[in-house]
C-alpha cells in the first residue's frame, strides 16, 4: 500500500464500515504508524489529533474494531476499512458516530454464508454443518426438500411463528447445499437481480 500521507500533513482519513451490515460506523485519521499497527494487530488504531498519539479503538471500552480488510481509494489518500465491531462504536454509546442503529438483518445471510463456507473448509468435529457436508450431496438435497415441505405445511396449516422457523431451516440447508456445489447465496441474489424488471 503506497498511500499519500503528505496531502494532509502526515494523515489520511480512514472510513470504518461494518463488514456485515455495510453501515459506515465512523471516520478517523491514521498516520503511517497507526496503519502499521492496525495491520500488525488486526485492530483499528488511529492517530488521535486531540491526544497527539496513537489510539486503538476500544483500548479503554473493549469495543474493538476487528479488521476484515483495508483498501485504499483511487487517489491513494483515503482508506476504507471493513471491520467486525465489538459493541457500540461511538463514545456516546451509539452503534455509529451518526447515531444510527447498526442492524441490517438481511445482511446476516452473507455472514451466515461465510460461516458455513468456513465450516466446509475446516470441517470441525461435532458440528451439525460438518455432518451435513460429510453425509454428501444427496442428504443435503434431501434436507432442503424436507424443510421445504415443512415450510409449506406451516404456510397452509400452521402458525406464522412456525412458518418463519421452518423457512429459516430451509434457507440454512439451502446455503449448505449451495456451498457444497461451490456456490453462494449471493449467486441467487445475482440471478434474481437479472430477472427483475423495473
Amino acid at each position: 500500500m503506497n498511500l499519500d500521507f503528505d496531502k494532509m500533513g502526515g494523515l489520511v482519513p480512514a472510513i470504518i464500515q461494518d463488514n456485515c451490515t455495510k453501515k459506515v460506523l465512523m471516520l478517523g485519521f491514521m498516520n503511517q504508524e497507526a496503519l502499521d499497527k492496525t495491520i500488525e494487530t488486526g485492530k483499528v488504531t488511529f492517530f488521535s489529533r486531540t491526544k497527539n498519539r496513537l489510539w486503538t479503538k476500544g483500548e479503554e471500552s473493549g469495543n474493538f474494531l476487528n479488521v476484515v480488510s483495508i483498501k485504499e481509494d483511487c487517489d491513494k489518500d483515503t482508506l476504507l476499512i471493513m471491520v467486525n465491531p465489538v459493541g457500540p462504536v461511538c463514545h456516546t454509546g451509539t452503534d455509529t458516530c451518526w447515531g444510527e442503529t447498526n442492524d441490517e438483518p438481511i445482511m446476516f445471510l452473507s455472514y451466515l454464508q461465510d460461516f458455513i463456507a468456513k465450516r466446509y473448509a475446516e470441517m470441525p468435529e461435532g458440528s451439525y454443518t460438518t455432518s451435513l457436508f460429510k453425509a454428501g450431496i444427496n442428504r443435503m438435497a434431501q434436507k432442503v426438500g424436507e424443510e421445504a415441505v415443512e415450510t409449506v405445511i406451516e404456510a397452509t396449516n400452521g402458525t406464522d411463528d412456525r412458518l418463519i422457523y421452518e423457512a429459516s431451516d430451509m434457507i440454512y440447508h439451502l446455503i449448505v447445499l449451495l456451498t457444497s456445489k461451490g456456490m453462494r447465496i449471493e449467486d441467487l441474489a445475482t440471478e434474481l437481480k437479472k430477472r427483475h424488471k423495473v
